[in-house]
C-alpha cells in the first residue's frame, strides 16, 4: 500500500478514536469515495460511495474456500499477519484472541485474519498455527490466496501489506484490526497490539450486533 493510503488510514484511525467514548454510539461508515456518474440527462455529478468488501476468495486452514457470501449478515474483524512474524503479529494475535473469547458462542461475530507470506505460509501451516491458538476455524478463519490477490484486499481495506526484504521477517503490514459491519462495510479501525483498543473495539461490536 503506498504512502498516500498509509496517511489516510492514519488519519481514520484518529479520527475515530476521537470520537470513542465509554459508552456504546452508532458508529460511522469508513472508506467513502467520491465518484462521477451521469443522470438520465447525460449530466455529470458526484455521488458518494462506500466500500463493500465482499468479492473474494481464498483458502483457509481446513482447506475450505472462503468467500464474502460467508460474511452476509455477519461482524467481522480483519487483519493481515504471517506466521513468521517476529515483530509485532504474536501482540496482535494475543489481542484478537480476547476479542475471539469474547465473543464465544455468538455465531453473528467472525475473525479472518489474511497471511501476506503466501510462499511459506501453506495451509498445513496455517492450521498448525490455528491449533496452537485453540481456534474454531467456523468463528476464525486464516487464509492463503495468490499473492496479489491477498495485496490486492488489503488495498480495499486500506490497510498496508507488502515484501521488504529489509523488515524483520521479509514483510511489513499493518497492525489494525479492520471493523466490518453486516453489510460488509468498514466501520472502525483499531491498533491491533494495543489492549484499550481492542477494548474499544469489543464495545463497538456490541453496538453493530445491535444496530436494524
Amino acid at each position: 500500500m503506498n504512502l498516500k493510503w498509509s496517511v489516510v488510514v492514519i488519519a481514520l484511525i484518529a479520527s475515530v478514536s476521537c470520537m470513542r467514548n465509554a459508552e456504546k454510539k452508532e458508529l460511522p461508515v469508513l472508506g467513502a469515495k467520491d465518484v462521477v456518474k451521469q443522470d438520465e440527462n447525460g449530466e455529470n455529478y458526484i455521488d458518494t460511495v462506500y466500500a463493500q468488501i465482499d468479492d473474494f476468495s481464498f483458502t483457509d486452514q481446513d482447506s475450505n474456500t472462503v468467500t464474502g457470501d460467508y460474511y452476509d449478515g455477519k461482524v467481522r474483524v480483519v487483519d493481515f499477519f504471517f506466521t513468521s512474524c517476529p515483530t509485532i503479529c504474536p501482540k496482535m494475535k494475543k489481542q484478537m484472541l480476547r476479542a475471539y473469547e469474547e465473543f464465544e458462542g455468538n455465531e453473528n461475530v467472525k475473525f479472518l485474519s489474511h497471511s501476506i507470506d503466501t510462499r511459506h505460509d501453506s495451509v498445513p501451516v496455517l492450521n498448525d498455527y490455528a491449533t496452537k491458538l485453540g481456534i474454531e476455524a467456523n468463528r476464525w478463519k486464516m487464509v492463503t490466496g495468490p499473492e496479489e490477490d491477498i495485496y490486492s484486499i488489503a488495498d480495499e481495506y486500506l490497510v498496508s501489506a507488502a515484501e521488504d526484504s529489509t523488515a524483520p521477517g521479509g514483510y511489513v503490514h499493518s497492525g489494525a484490526f479492520v471493523l466490518i459491519d453486516q453489510n460488509h462495510q468498514i466501520r472502525g479501525y483499531y491498533d491491533g497490539t494495543l489492549p484499550k483498543d481492542v477494548d474499544q473495539m469489543m464495545v463497538d461490536i456490541k453496538s453493530l450486533l445491535e444496530e436494524e
